[in-house]
């Protein structure tokens, strides 16, 4: 070049981030958890190759978990991925809220099935019959059982690596007790887990509290959660706000995307000012109310 000087080349590495967070939020995600080496996208939608450093996270959580829920007398157990269509239909109330996600094996090589075969998208109508079977008097009581299994729920738009995917891993407990009181008590013990997994172990901070009613696990007596938040996107987890008629809320919240609408109200509740009211009603406001996408 002129002057005997050689023009810098920057050498692209495939290193950094292209994207800004605070600019497009869901790029720089996907850039994170991509250049990180979390995860590798594969060539079916919503399905994703967890690599090292994902399954490393994954096993840390299993190993304090898994220990803390021995202490209270939980046993693992292993299930069937696969649901025959009857048992499906015979406890449609408790799938109620995922049937459109279930998806179905209809062909074995190039013949169809005669009876199609589901793919679990939660496992509790696949082990509440052999509760039934096990379970004859107070003697058999509590049964406390744990599986580490992986589900899949298919029927949605937009999947995103570790909030929205069509098969996951995941941890579910199924436990029986001849009292609502012992029910009641492990509930928030294991709500306890949950809160220390996320705010001790992947410093994400959440809310404990519990669903409304029309939120509520279908066949359930309530539903408790913790309810985590996603900044910059405007459509996170959970976001807080202030209700009074929940149907209101659902109508002026309707999700986007596939995502599910959210409501829980925290067991911590803030004082509310005098005169705040509820956005979806206008009357005045009774509790906070956290709500949001659950995805």
């Amino acid at each position: 070049m002129a002057g005997g000087k050689k023009k810098e080349v920057k050498k692209e590495t495939g290193l950094g981030l292209s994207f800004k967070k605070e600019e497009n939020f869901g790029e720089w995600y996907s850039e994170v958890v991509v250049n990180g080496e979390m995860i590798e996208y594969y060539d079916i939608s919503g399905c994703y190759i967890l690599r090292p450093w994902a399954m490393s996270i994954w096993e840390i959580m299993q190993v304090f978990f898994d220990a803390e829920i021995k202490k209270m007398k939980i046993k693992n157990c292993y299930f069937p991925l696969f649901v025959s269509s009857s048992v499906l239909e015979k406890e449609k109330d408790h799938i109620e809220g995922f049937a459109p996600e279930v998806a179905w094996v209809t062909k074995s090589g190039k013949s169809d099935l005669e009876i199609p075969i589901a793919i679990r998208p939660t496992s509790e109508t696949v082990m509440y019959p052999y509760f039934s079977k096990w379970i004859r008097g107070h003697r058999d009581l509590p049964l406390k059982l744990n599986q580490w299994c992986n589900v899949v729920r298919w029927e949605f738009s937009n999947p995103t690596p570790f909030i929205r995917s069509r098969e996951f891993l995941w941890q579910e407990g199924h436990t029986a007790f001849a009292t609502k009181q012992e029910a009641d008590e492990e509930v928030l013990q294991i709500l306890e887990l949950y809160r220390r997994i996320y705010e001790e172990f992947l410093a994400i901070p959440i809310i404990k509290g519990k669903k409304s009613e029309m939120e509520k696990f279908a066949g359930g007596l309530y539903t408790t959660s913790v309810e985590a938040f996603i900044p910059n996107t405007g459509r996170g987890i959970q976001g807080a706000t202030l209700i009074e008629v929940e149907k209101d809320v659902k109508d002026r919240t309707r999700g986007e995307m596939g995502a599910a609408k959210s409501l829980c109200s925290p067991f911590d509740q803030p004082e509310l000012p005098e005169g705040t009211t509820c956005f979806a009603s206008g009357k005045p406001a009774k509790k906070w109310t956290y709500w949001g996408r659950s995805y």
